[in-house]
This record gives structure tokens, C-alpha cells and sequence, in this order.
């Protein structure tokens, strides 16, 4: 499967959290996350496990107990069930992909 780059694709998921579906398959989902500074990422969990690593900007990130200062480059893995959330100290982005197939933000796929 190939996918071109929508234009202005972004939707608002919370205040100062905007996503993009990239692409999918049968098990995996990619999205682009455009973080505005100031802004978080709730504490939460769910039943997919999540690989991302940040394109651009800073934040701290917490993972179960531990927070990690996050700059551009770094990875992580956030297995199911592990509660995490996110304090954005720049503008940032964020390409992250779950597994199985998000279908809350499939529906946003164009």
C-alpha cells in the first residue's frame, strides 16, 4: 500500500494534540503527532502496544514510574496496559506506530 501525503490532514484529538494517520495494514497503524508546547498528554493506558520516536521539539515523558527527557531522535516502546502521558515543553513532533490497528484513528485515515 502506498500513501501520499494529504495536505492540512491534521485533526484535533485534545487541546494542543493534533494527529495524522500515515498509513495501515492488517496489524499496524502509523500516525504524525503535532504537539503544541504547554500542552499534555493525559495519564492513560490501552490495549496497543506503541512505538514512537520524536522528530522535532522537546518533552518528558512518563512511561509506569519513570519520566524521560525527551529530544529529537529519542525512542520508546510502551507495551499494552502501561500507563503513560506526556508534558510538551516545545512545539513537537511525533511518529509513533501501534499495533494492533488503532480503529479510533483509523477513521481518520483520508
Amino acid at each position: 500500500m502506498f500513501t501520499p501525503r494529504p495536505e492540512d490532514a491534521f485533526v484535533s484529538l485534545i487541546p494542543g494534540i493534533q494527529m495524522r494517520v500515515v498509513g495501515h495494514g492488517e496489524k499496524t497503524i502509523s500516525v504524525l503527532f503535532k504537539l503544541e508546547k504547554g500542552h499534555e498528554l493525559p495519564l492513560h493506558d490501552h490495549i496497543y502496544e506503541q512505538t514512537g520516536t520524536l522528530l522535532k521539539g522537546h518533552m518528558r515523558l512518563t512511561i509506569g514510574d519513570t519520566a524521560y527527557t525527551v529530544s529529537p531522535g529519542d525512542s520508546w516502546t510502551i507495551l499494552p496496559h502501561v500507563s503513560h502521558q506526556a508534558d510538551v515543553l516545545e512545539d513537537s513532533e511525533v511518529f509513533e506506530v501501534f499495533s494492533p490497528v488503532r480503529e479510533d484513528y483509523l477513521k481518520h485515515a483520508k
